[in-house]
């Protein structure tokens, strides 16, 4: 194989893209995993482009909502009690980044990375001719009692700090965006600068298409198999062994599994995800992504079908679903960092070595944005944000 300047280990939707943006600045890559590019992690998801996001998912404060998800009635956590001790420590942290006053840190240094986020996506989707995925027609938030809407008055200051429009709807303002939604809840946010994708897996290979019409390489090979190799990182592929002296770990959850070998034990905790596509039922369509924030899924309009993550009976009391598309439901993993922040940027004590992991459910939003930053600092350009804020560094003191 010909020379290259830089490995890339992980061909989901941000190791895609740091590679694409590399190549793009006149480097040599190869973007190395087991399988083809987007069929990992960044296969299942809803397929929204966040840049409108504010607040992180937080720690449960509500002592009712705490009682439900231990006696396991609830729809946003799941837990086995054998794996409790192990994942404590980061219940603890995570808990602690969920106070208010972390949560408004968390969403300033987060809103750099989500400005950027669509912008990124339209830049990269016109090189790669791939616009027709692209739907800029925002994403709906529905909540079914006063008490949760009520609760959004912290996030609606904040959104109006940050210059992000918003527009609180009543049902049938809901529903004249959405005619095909029944009226089982009180309130709707809509957010209109928040975009999607008709089809998450397609635009992950376009992606890879535009990298390899720039010259970058997909290769099939062991991630695990990083090591040094005199002054370069070597992993084994099923073209031999492959040599450069950068590289890249953008392998989301399986991340630890490289990393631990190598002295690196950063406290990534992993979340599962689920979708399922369905049919709508008669005439029912959607135009765009719609959240049932309390109970806790979203229903997503894809080239498929409509993409349901979690809970059917309530999916199908606000939105005529009709035949399931797939046979079994798709579950994937989502690596979380306590404080909701992903790591971009130098492995500590590794020369030569870049992470980009722990986006969470952010990875498809913050992809394009992790790569042309991450890229941005190998390559000793002047970064579109301060990356500091996303530095491994920050678990050391």
């Amino acid at each position: 194989m010909a020379r290259i300047d830089a490995i890339v280990l992980g061909a989901g939707i941000v190791g895609t893209s740091v590679g694409l943006h590399l190549a793009k600045r006149g480097l040599a890559v190869a973007l190395v995993d087991r399988r083809a590019p987007g069929e990992e992690t960044s296969y299942g998801n809803a397929g929204v482009i966040e840049g409108n996001t504010v607040f992180p998912p937080a720690f449960p404060s509500d002592p009712i909502a705490l009682l439900r998800i231990a006696l396991k009635r609830a729809p946003e956590a799941n837990y086995h009690l054998s794996f409790l001790p192990q994942v404590a420590p980061w219940l603890l942290q995570f808990r602690a980044a969920s106070r208010p006053e972390q949560l408004v840190e968390t969403a300033r240094l987060m809103r750099p990375l989500f400005a950027r986020a669509v912008a990124e996506h339209e830049a990269l989707l016109a090189e790669a001719g791939a616009e027709r995925y692209l739907r800029k027609t925002g994403w709906l938030k529905l909540y079914r009692s006063d008490r949760a809407f009520d609760a959004l008055k912290r996030e609606f200051a904040l959104a109006q700090e940050f210059g992000m429009p918003l527009h609180a709807l009543d049902p049938d303002g809901a529903r004249e965006l959405e005619p095909s939604l029944a009226p089982v809840f009180r309130h709707a946010v809509f957010w209109p600068l928040a975009a999607s994708v008709a089809d998450p897996l397609a635009v992950t290979k376009a992606y890879a298409a535009r990298f390899a019409a720039l010259g970058g390489v997909v290769v099939r090979g062991n991630a695990r198999s990083l090591h040094r190799a005199n002054a370069c990182w070597r992993v084994e592929t099923a073209e031999g062994p492959l040599d450069a002296a950068q590289a890249v770990v953008a392998l989301g959850p399986f991340a630890p599994d490289v990393l631990s070998p190598l002295g690196i034990t950063l406290p990534l905790a992993v979340k599962r995800g689920y979708h399922r596509h369905y049919r709508g039922a008669g005439n029912a369509a959607l135009a765009r992504p719609v959240v049932d924030m309390e109970i806790g899924y979203c229903l997503a309009p894809m080239d498929q079908g409509v993409q349901l993550d979690r809970l059917l009976p309530a999916a199908k009391g606000l939105f005529p679903l009709g035949e399931s598309v797939e046979t079994t439901p798709w579950m994937g993993s989502r690596p979380c960092f306590a404080d909701s922040r992903p790591v971009i940027g130098r492995a500590p004590g590794q020369s030569g070595l870049w992470l980009a992991y722990g986006h969470a459910h952010w990875g498809l939003t913050l992809g394009p944005a992790t790569g042309r930053l991450l890229a941005e600092m190998m390559t000793g350009a002047t970064p579109f944000c301060d990356p500091a804020p996303y530095g491994a560094e920050r678990f050391g003191r």
